[in-house]
């Protein structure tokens, strides 16, 4: 594999990076995009505004370090490695969209696109926390909660793209929470940053903007603060406790921003997880923080590009 672009797409930015064979950033450049931001009304009209988006984006970055490929992590579901997206939660006018191919057009580049958070699983497997590991599941913590699956050392996306939603398995079947997906009782609804914040702003009476102030507090002994990351932590080893009994994976890795708070949430978390699997699986789950900070998307998006 040469050097190749690797790109990830968030809801409101763009991260590009230039990678080596070795899996080094080379070169990067961030870019604010919100791809949601249109007025488009048809589908035709909302597929042109994507590729216009990104390839101006893209475009000069190419130019300036000379590359032919290029993998991209993107916010939607996939038929498989065909780089066709199915849907988008945050794009839904964009139904069975060829966006690898329309890309490759644009940019006169070869493309390979892929979930953004199975992207982030590739890339742990490659050069993280989940190195060597045959089988990973990777959660994803951050506004909202990802993830993506590796079975025996190849990304499973499943018959319809949705395989491993682990941010909507659901945790509280009755009174459950209100999810962004339209559901209750989502985990994401319990344990995301965006569910922590809300949920100390209710329950403590005072606004704060973002988790890591929280985290902040509770490591200061602010009994809410605490009370709040420690649910956190139990709903998801509650959750990997569940995912762990359908899949018999032991190797969960996480990344994202809620892993800032790792030293609060990793004890509660651990602590429930043993409390809910079964006899036979207890004591052989491992639970790991991402060692690649918030490039694992990135350099998974660098490793799909080698295919094809």
């Amino acid at each position: 594999m040469t050097h190749v672009i690797a790109a990830d797409i968030g809801g409101t930015n763009i991260r590009l990076a230039i990678v080596d064979p070795q899996g080094q950033i080379i070169a990067e450049s961030r870019l604010q995009a919100d791809l949601s931001r249109h007025s488009e009304s048809s589908q035709t009209m909302a597929e042109s505004h994507v590729i216009k988006v990104l390839a101006e984006a893209i475009k000069p970055f190419a130019s300036r370090h000379q590359v032919s490929r290029m993998g991209m992590g993107f916010p939607g579901f996939f038929h498989g490695q065909s780089g066709l997206l199915a849907s988008s939660p945050n794009l839904p006018l964009l139904q069975n969209f060829a966006l690898a191919d329309r890309l490759a057009d644009a940019l006169d580049l070869h493309v390979v696109v892929e979930n953004d958070a199975l992207c982030a699983a590739i890339g742990e497997q490659k050069y993280g926390a989940g190195q060597g590991c045959a089988n990973l599941l990777h959660i994803t913590l951050g506004t909202g909660i990802g993830s993506g699956l590796i079975l025996n050392n190849w990304p499973y996306s499943g018959e319809h793209g949705m395989a491993m939603e682990f941010g909507h398995l659901c945790i509280e079947h009755h009174n459950g929470r209100l999810c962004g997906c339209g559901n209750h009782g989502c985990v994401e609804a319990y344990a995301s940053a965006t569910a922590v914040i809300k949920r100390f702003n209710e329950i403590c009476q005072c606004e704060i903007p973002d988790a890591k102030s929280i985290f902040e507090q509770a490591r200061q002994g602010h009994a809410c603060a605490v009370t709040i990351t420690n649910e956190a932590g139990q709903y998801l080893g509650m959750s990997i406790a569940e995912a762990v009994k359908l899949l018999d994976v032991t190797t969960i890795t996480i990344s994202g921003g809620l892993t800032g708070g790792w030293d609060i949430l990793y004890p509660s978390l651990k602590c429930e997880l043993d409390n809910n699997l079964i006899p036979p699986l207890k004591g052989k789950v491992e639970v790991l923080r991402s060692r690649l900070d918030d490039n694992a998307g990135l350099l998974g998006a660098a490793v799909i590009a080698g295919r094809g």
